[in-house]
Order: C-alpha cells, then structure tokens, then sequence
C-alpha cells in the first residue's frame, strides 16, 4: 500500500463506500436474503457452506480406488507426478466430455491429440511449440493440439508446497485452454483476443471442474471443501504474475486476486458464465496494473509500516466509514489485547474503550515483502498487516450499529467491509491508496489459520478459505451493500 502525499490523485476507479452504502449495510442486518451479484451463498448459514455444498475435511487428492489411467502419453514415467498429470488430463477429459454438448448446443468434445511429459532439466523434448529444454511450465499447445508439463520442476514443486490438487488445478487450467479452441467464438476466441481474457477463462473453467470434484463425481479424485479448496487458492500465489505486471502483456495471467475470482466463479457457477467471459467485462474488473507513476518504493508497492502509516489508516478508514452515525474506534499501538475483554492479537477491538488495540511489533514483521515464489520470512506484505487492523475497525463499526459479531457470518461479513474499505481507498484526497500486489498480500494472509481479516470479535474464523476469500472479493468488488444481504 502506498501513502498519498497532499492531493495527489488514486488509482481509476470510484469510490466504494459512500455514506448511503454504510447506512445500508446497517439497515439491514436483521433481514434474510438470497445471492446478491450472483457470486456468494446468502443468509441465513453463508457461512456453513462452500458455495452451497457442505464443509468437508479430509485428505485431498487421489482416492483410494482409483482406476489406472488408459492414455498414451510421450514419454511418461512411473513417478508420482506423471501419474497425477495423467490421471488428471483423462478425468478431465470426461467431465468436458459431457459438459461440453450439455452447455453448448451438444457440440461434442474431442480429446487433445498428445500428450507429453518432460523434465525441463533433462533432455530437450519436443512440442508443436518448440523445445522443452529449461521450460518451467505446464502449457497447451494450439499447433499440435497438445498438453504438455515438466514433471522435473514444476509439478514436484508445487505438489511438495500445496499437496496433490495443486497439479490437477494446473492441468486443468491447461485443459482450459484446449477447450476454448475447441468452442472458439462460442468463448469469443479470435484472434485478437487478450492473453489475460484467456486466461482468466481457463481459470474459470478449471473452476467448474473442481466443483465436479467437490460433488464427488470424479472416480480419481477427492477434494475437501475445506483444506482441499484452500490449497488450490493458496497454489494461485505461487502462480500468480509479480506485482505491478501489465494487464495487456502478451504473458498476463492475472494477479492471486484475478485468478482466484475467475476460479471461484468457475466453481459457483456454469461452462457458460465462463464460455461469456470476454475482453469488456474483464477489463472491468480485473486488477492486475502497473505501478502508477510516482508509487513509493517502485518494483515493491509496500509503504513503511510504522506510527505514521498507521495514522494514515486511521484517517482512511474514518473517511470510508463517514455516515455511521457512531464514533469511529481509535487505532492505539499498545499490544494488541484488551484487560477488559477477548483478546485477538495482534489486534484487538476494545468495546469499553472504542478503541483498536495492536502489537505494533508483530505487526511490522506481518508487514514484511512476501517473496515472488509465495514464501515468506514472516511476513505478507505492508496491507496484510493494515487489513488485520481495518478488520478489527470493522467490527467496531459494526458493534456500535448493533450489528452481530460474534459468529461465523460476521466474520464473513467483517472481511467483506475490508474488501469494500480496499476498493474506496483509490480515489482523491484518500491517505492511503491500493499498489499493486496489495489484495494478493491480503488474500494471503487471509488463508492463514489465525488470521482476523474474516474473524469475529472473539477472533474466531469461518472454516471454509474458500468463503473467506469470497467474502473480500464480493465487498471489493461489489461495495459494501452486498456485505449485509449475503452475511446477514
């Protein structure tokens, strides 16, 4: 996050909290309702389900009985991540092989011509796309209508990281991307179209393949709604582009952020809402900017972490949330406990005080840059650590409105004001304003097991990452009314 100096302008998009909203959110939290923008489960149990299946908990990956794959694959081996690969390509291969005529106008599906397994380490294998030699990848090849991965790197990589589903998710992104030429302008392929719109679509079709997963169809795979899911959304970091890419790259991907929405609304959603994604609509909403001009410590976005940038958060918060009609909580560095209340450190609110202790301590080490390939020495980055103070501001704002906050829907509700906060930052006259790479930091520490972003007042957090993170997507990118419909 980076500071605003005097009038200097925000990043290009309105303001998201507005007086109205705030009094809204309020207005109606005593109410039920449905799905609000069509992307999360509503009240009364938001939070006791993933996208309207149950939380589950178990070991994610291959069953137990799973079949042994009948596919011809180039040079393949025996080791443990060729036969996820291959049994990932042919189990998706039957899901599209019935979602395919099924959504759009019984087209049928054809499988992909070849297959190829390499080790970018080993010796040169060759694709319709050229040679494997040093390629770290997993891709699909348009000439040659292939799908081809580096067991050697890439897959060990992120199965030792984020377990076995990882691989599939990776695989079935590529498996996207096959898709799309088999439907071309049913998914408004051309020629012309962007690089991140094709992306974004195979992270939404990999979605919709992962609830299939979910639903327990799959005779290969089994993933938990719970550890299972939250492993696939913590993979999209380590696969994300760096922060401050551009958007309009021929190798734009997306940030975490955009990734995961695409996945997310693959996974709730149909083949056709993805199939309908296109270069308006995701240019709408996509995050993924350069560093504007000007942005303080450039390459990083990260503002120092200290009692100045904490009284700027102070200031940004009180002019998102103006309109109340309570007193805002006062942010004090003492060390994130209350004598006279539950404790969340490192940042606790304070209802005797109205106020939002924190360990400034721990929170500069949460502070901390997060390395490009997701790990960390500590921390997560400058607004990990401004979005577990803002959340405990939350939770003042909503107790002085009377306002639930102590069960697992205000958690949810809680990170989705955080989301709309993020979004209302960009604008003029704002002490603080989004640098690229911020939600991907807040996002992050969102998955963590202690987190507070989309904790209650007690600290305690819904079960499902897959929720929390929709709940600071929805706030971000829908503002803050949709927080008290869908979490009421």
């Amino acid at each position: 996050m980076s500071m605003i100096q005097g009038g200097e302008r925000g990043l290009r998009r309105p303001v998201l909290i507005t007086i109205l909203a705030v009094v809204t959110l309020f207005a109606g939290t005593a109410c039920g309702g449905g799905k609000t923008g069509g992307t999360a489960s509503g009240p009364p149990d938001a939070a006791q389900n993933v996208a309207g299946l149950p939380v589950t908990h178990f070991q994610s990956g291959f069953k137990a009985n799973a079949p042994t794959p009948d596919v011809t694959v180039k040079n393949v081996t025996t080791g443990d991540d060729d036969k996820l690969a291959t049994a990932a390509i042919v189990d998706v291969e039957k899901y599209w092989s019935t979602q395919l005529p099924a959504n759009f106008g019984g087209q049928q599906f054809e499988p992909v011509k070849s297959l190829l397994s390499y080790d970018s380490n080993g010796a040169a294998q060759q694709s319709g796309c050229g040679s494997t030699k040093k390629v770290v990848n997993a891709y699909y090849c348009s000439t040659d209508d292939s799908v081809n991965w580096d067991r050697g790197v890439l897959l060990p990589q992120l199965r030792q990281q984020f377990g076995p589903v990882s691989v599939v998710t990776v695989l079935a992104h590529e498996f996207g991307h096959a898709i799309q030429a088999r439907l071309g302008p049913q998914a408004n392929m051309t020629k012309q179209t962007p690089t991140i719109v094709k992306e974004q679509q195979a992270d939404c079709f990999a979605g919709n393949y992962f609830r299939y997963l979910a639903e327990d169809k799959s005779q290969y795979f089994q993933v938990s709604t719970d550890e299972g899911l939250s492993q696939v959304l913590a993979a999209m970091f380590s696969i994300r582009d760096p922060a401050g890419f551009n958007n309009t790259d021929v190798q734009a991907h997306g940030t975490a952020f955009d990734r995961v929405f695409a996945f997310q609304t693959g996974f709730e959603k149909t083949p056709k809402e993805c199939a309908a994604m296109n270069q308006q609509n995701v240019q709408a909403r996509i995050v993924e900017q350069p560093f504007a001009k000007g942005d303080q410590l450039h390459g990083q976005g990260t503002a120092k972490f200290n009692e100045t940038a904490v009284a700027d958060l102070q200031k940004s918060l009180d002019q998102a949330f103006t309109g109340v009609g309570a007193k805002a909580p006062q942010i004090t560095a003492k060390d994130g406990t209350c004598p006279g209340g539950k404790s969340t450190p490192p940042a606790t609110y304070c209802a005797d005080t109205n106020t939002v202790s924190i360990d400034m301590a721990a929170l500069t080490r949460l502070a901390q840059p997060v390395s490009d390939d997701g790990k960390s020495a500590g921390g997560f980055g400058d607004f990990a650590a401004f979005s577990e103070i803002a959340s405990r501001y939350v939770i003042g704002v909503e107790k002085t409105a009377d306002a639930s906050v102590d069960n697992a829907n205000a958690g949810l509700r809680t990170a989705c004001l955080v989301g709309a906060w993020a979004k209302a930052t960009n604008v003029v006259g704002q002490h603080l304003r989004l640098s690229p790479g911020d939600l991907d930091e807040a996002m992050t520490d969102l998955l963590q097991p202690n987190s507070l972003v989309a904790a209650d007042a007690n600290g305690v957090r819904p079960v499902s990452g897959f929720d929390r993170v929709a709940a600071l997507r929805n706030g971000y990118l829908q503002g803050s009314p949709v927080c008290s419909t869908t979490y009421a």
